[in-house]
């Protein structure tokens, strides 16, 4: 049994690719500190890679308290058994209380393989994240336990919320879905300790060599970073009518998104996607048209501050969620809008 009082503190991977730090650590660094707030605790970002040396300064002023830099030309590219190693490594020495990895392509990868190393549970996908007792309420004859790390996912395909927790094995493992936690606002020039250390990389035949990376030239807009988005659905009817939507885009200045239904018909690129299996977004302006609304869809989007739903259906649960709604035929609807908000445009200039 290991001894569950030698772990302390919330630990989060701060990924990097490309040297680059990814935007999922930063919000993992916010979260975090919720966390360490109820634990009375810091936040350590684990930082892996090569030459990774000078990604510690934003690392610090996001909120990071302290920073472990686990740096060797083994870790220049993502493999599987270099970070595993780095990561579970880490775990062995440093014994965090909670440990938090981005549920990335990248984290999706690691995480199952760094708990099962180091032998804990992981909990993928949270959307939320508490401290709290475990059980949620007393059960007869079992001890509640407090500060545990409370972990919510949607599950059996997002029709019910499961809370998880891991109350008998450390770290408390859990991978978060890029967009869904808020990073803090950057404050220049507050620093981190920084911390290195290195485990020592022997390579191995579990070792993949990378032959070659080829990157893939997205010209497509990241929906998470777009203020307003424009979202169709299955009703747009086919690809052709998604112009209705970019006229509409181009006029407010929005970007065009869309739901899953839309992916699978070839209709749009998978990049554009926004829901359970897609992103997850936060606009401030969100118009979903032709969209019915399913709870995968509303997973993604309903964080947005304004949702204007467009639809013939008056009892899409879309409505539900809506801000403002409209009921009607989304071909007359979406071009009426869009030339009223072009004549707005020219009125005011």
């Amino acid at each position: 049994m290991m001894s569950l009082a030698e772990y302390k503190g919330v630990y989060v991977f701060a990924q990097q690719v490309d040297n680059e730090v990814s935007g999922i650590a930063l919000e993992l660094i916010g979260k975090g500190k919720d966390l360490a707030k109820d634990l009375g605790t810091t936040v350590t970002a684990v930082l892996v890679g090569s030459n990774v040396k000078g990604l510690t300064d934003v690392l610090g002023e996001y909120g990071a308290d302290k920073v472990i830099v686990v740096d060797d030309p083994e870790l220049k590219e993502y493999r599987t058994e270099p970070y595993t190693h780095a990561l579970a490594s880490v775990i062995e020495k440093y014994k965090p209380d909670v440990f938090l990895i981005g549920a990335t392509a990248i984290g999706r990868d690691l995480g199952p393989r760094v708990c099962a190393r180091v032998h804990t549970g992981l909990t993928a996908d949270c959307t939320q994240l508490d401290i709290g007792d475990f059980p949620l309420a007393p059960v007869p004859g079992k001890e509640q336990l407090h500060n545990q790390l409370l972990m919510t996912r949607p599950a059996f395909g997002g029709n019910t919320i499961a809370t998880i927790a891991c109350p008998e094995f450390r770290p408390q493992m859990a991978t978060v879905r890029p967009g869904v936690m808020q990073k803090l606002p950057r404050e220049a020039g507050r620093k981190a300790e920084i911390e290195e250390f290195n485990p020592g990389f022997v390579p191995n035949d579990k070792y993949v060599e990378i032959m070659e990376v080829v990157k893939a030239v997205s010209n497509v807009a990241d929906i998470m970073d777009a203020k307003i988005l424009v979202s169709g659905g299955r009703g747009m009817g086919n690809a052709e009518n998604f112009k209705l939507l970019e006229d509409l885009a181009d006029a407010i200045g929005g970007t065009v998104s869309c739901s899953r239904a839309v992916v699978d018909a070839g209709w749009k690129p998978k990049d554009l996607q926004v829901g359970q299996t897609g992103k997850t977004v936060r606009p401030h302006v969100y118009f979903a048209v032709g969209i019915s609304g399913a709870i995968q869809h509303l997973a993604g989007m309903e964080e947005s501050d304004i949702i204007i739903a467009i639809n013939k259906d008056e009892t899409a649960p879309i409505f539900d969620v809506a801000d403002y709604g409209v009921v009607g035929d989304l071909n007359k609807v979406v071009p009426l809008l869009t030339q009223k908000i072009k004549e707005a445009k020219a009125a005011a200039e």
